[in-house]
């Protein structure tokens, strides 16, 4: 495949197809698979912790219930985030670490990537409508700047950390606070505005849904014409990962980074 070599492989909640999303085992695998970088949804807990769960409530990913804005770093901590995906066959002979299925902190998550031992990138999307507004920017910006985070390290090019949001408001906040740190401007579906390639104001990443490129090709032409770099979630079928490749994406967002990067030629 021509384009195999340039496009980067993201881990979408982790190795998520394997393992439960978000937890330290999904990114763990994710990073042993070869990903070129993990991406991460992070909301704020009711004491101010940023977490990667992906749902307002955490519901559907843990064997507790209630939003993730109204529960405590505590609170979340006792639940277990492994669990629910661990069915016939696919459930481990001994019972999985607690630390690996616990609820994952964005701040573990770093550490994660910095002992990684390789150049990994992280792409953190930060989820809204929620409670707490642009508390969530802010704390995020916080912890980013305590690691050294939160601009590129030189003129060379971007720095290891992207945001990404379907929220423009959030994207402008991050702007405002850290002009260095590269935002990409999610999109489920198009506006008549938008298929010409526009973005809001700063962005210079596109991160259309996999359908919309199945079904409007042309606009990763567009969106290339007007300079901008195009990220595609969630790419897991061989024939959209190929289209992917032919239309030259920047980035492959996927659950499957295994199977993507074996495709691709890596």
């Amino acid at each position: 495949m021509n384009h195999a070599r340039q496009i980067q492989v993201v881990a979408h909640r982790g190795a998520s197809e394997d393992v439960p999303e978000h937890t330290l085992a999904a990114y763990r695998k994710a990073i042993e698979d070869g990903a070129d970088a993990l991406e991460c949804d992070v909301r704020l807990t009711a004491d101010g912790h940023l977490v990667c769960v992906h749902d307002r409530r955490v519901n559907r990913t843990s064997n507790g219930r209630g939003a993730v804005s109204a529960l405590e770093l505590a609170d979340l901590a006792a639940l277990d985030f492994g669990s629910w995906k661990q069915h016939g066959a696919q459930e481990r002979a001994e019972a999985p670490d607690w630390a690996d299925t616990s609820v994952l902190t964005l701040e573990r998550l770093l550490a994660l990537v910095a002992e990684a031992g390789r150049p990994v990138e992280l792409a953190i999307e930060t989820k809204h409508p929620t409670r707490w507004a642009g508390r969530v920017e802010e704390k995020l910006l916080e912890l980013l700047r305590r690691h050294g985070l939160d601009s590129p390290p030189s003129v060379a090019g971007p720095g290891p950390v992207r945001v990404m949001s379907f929220s423009a408001r959030s994207l402008y906040r991050v702007q405002e606070a850290a002009p260095g740190l590269p935002t990409v401007y999610l999109l489920q579906f198009l506006s008549p505005r938008q298929r010409e390639g526009r973005l809001p104001a700063g962005v210079r990443i596109a991160g259309p849904s996999m359908r919309i490129v199945r079904n409007q090709p042309g606009y990763v032409a567009r969106l290339k014409e007007a300079g901008h770099q195009v990220h595609v979630w969630t790419v897991d079928e061989p024939a959209d990962v190929e289209l992917c490749a032919e239309l030259g994406v920047d980035a492959i967002i996927t659950n499957r980074p295994a199977q993507v990067l074996a495709q691709l030629g890596r």
